[in-house]
């Protein structure tokens, strides 16, 4: 079942995305955006951090690297909904990756592609098109 939802969830976000670029009606309901913001938990310690992300930018949290791919927002005129494509490698004891997670993230939805992994989980809160900190260019 939750393979189901998955698949939906995916075919959901890709329509979004699709929707938001087929045609000059259409691509304003669709605001791409350089900046996904997350919420992440340790599990641990019970700390809850934000944290701002660019697009094809990579952060670690934890044993998690993390590297949205895709932000989407509505125009301020519409239902407020962000929508995101995220990837998620873990990092193993002996410095491998594994494909945690790929697909669709959806803030109005948390719990519904959620990384949930043993120790952290991760979720979509916005998608912003500026952000405190400096891009990945700027460092």
């Amino acid at each position: 079942m939750a393979r189901l939802l998955r698949g939906v969830a995916a075919a959901l976000g890709a329509l979004v995305c699709l929707v938001g670029t087929a045609g000059p009606g259409l691509a304003q309901q669709s605001i791409a955006n350089p900046v996904a913001v997350f919420s992440g938990l340790d599990k641990i310690t019970g700390r809850i951090t934000v944290f701002d992300v660019y697009i094809d930018e990579t952060v670690q949290f934890g044993s998690l690297q993390l590297t949205p791919r895709a932000c989407h927002t509505r125009p301020a005129s519409g239902a407020q909904s962000a929508v995101a494509f995220i990837q998620v490698d873990e990092v193993s004891l002996q410095a491998t990756l594994t494909r945690a997670f790929s697909g669709w993230m959806f803030a109005d939805s948390p719990a519904l592609n959620a990384i949930d992994n043993a120790v952290y989980d991760i979720w979509l809160l916005d998608c912003r098109q500026t952000s405190d900190v400096p891009p990945p260019s700027q460092r």
